[in-house]
């Protein structure tokens, strides 16, 4: 199945547009589950309370608030979010080009693809190609669904790769982190040394998996086999597609966990 663009537009720098699609390079590797009430397994709907009048709040009286202190807030509006929310992209305008060696890991934040679209495939595969040979990652600034974010664009295996940045504050000082400076015997050394000697090998993700998601999917395949799913009471009659296959879908995911490992 093809990736799903999460929004189009163009790569620009120079005299240089090349149209795009951004689409996720990584899925949530988590298993979700629906909280249910365990005498009738209706779906549980969230509500908010008010604790003062004890009274669930209805949407159109519900505000943001940024709070300063223990029970004191700010109060914001929609609007006044709004005037200070930048418009979304249409373009990822690269302002600089970097070496991607200067970049601390701790800068990075989420992987994305950039899929080239009708027209723009020559110049894409030029910039892939120019990216990687030079290491350079072109630095830009990137709305996406309200949000400004400071974006690198690389080249990986011949395709272009977005990576949204951590901003420097946030973050955190490491000065805390590293412990004070001991004196450390010669021997101990060459013997840490010599063990990280043996251990290392070759990056191989696929030998790796998530233990509790491979779990939890083999526990839900099996009690699927063993017992009917429960059903939920009826609210609303809807017209539309029929329930999904329950076991297509959990084999779907344990092929996608083994492809993991």
């Amino acid at each position: 199945m093809a990736a799903q663009g999460i929004w189009s537009g163009t790569i620009s720098f120079s005299l240089v547009a090349i149209p795009v699609q951004l689409v996720r390079a990584v899925t949530p590797g988590r298993v979700s589950f629906r909280l249910l009430h365990s005498t009738d397994y209706s779906p549980l709907a969230r509500r908010m309370l008010c604790p003062k009048e004890d009274a669930m709040i209805p949407p159109e009286e519900i505000i943001r608030g940024y709070e300063i202190g223990p029970d004191h807030y700010i109060p914001v509006t929609d609007e006044e979010l709004e005037s200070v929310t930048p418009e979304r992209s249409r373009t990822i305008e690269i302002v600089e080009f970097i070496d991607m060696e200067e970049v601390d890991p701790v800068y990075f934040d989420r992987p994305y693809y950039l899929v080239p679209t009708k027209g723009g495939e020559k110049a894409y595969r030029l910039l892939a190609e120019v990216l990687h040979r030079t290491n350079r990652a072109g630095l830009a600034r990137f709305v996406l669904a309200e949000r400004e974010y400071l974006v690198a664009v690389a080249s990986r295996e011949g395709a272009l790769a977005l990576t949204t940045l951590h901003y420097s504050e946030d973050v955190l000082p490491d000065r805390d982190v590293v412990p004070k400076e001991g004196k450390v015997a010669a021997e101990e050394k060459r013997r840490m040394k010599g063990d990280i000697e043996k251990m290392t090998t070759e990056f191989a993700p696929d030998k790796y998996a998530d233990a509790r998601r491979v779990g939890i999917l083999e526990l839900l395949k099996r009690k699927a086999k063993e017992q009917a799913p429960v059903e939920a009471p009826a609210v609303a009659a809807e017209e539309g597609e029929g329930p999904p296959d329950l076991m297509a879908a959990l084999e779907a995911a344990m092929r996608d966990v083994k492809k993991d490992r």
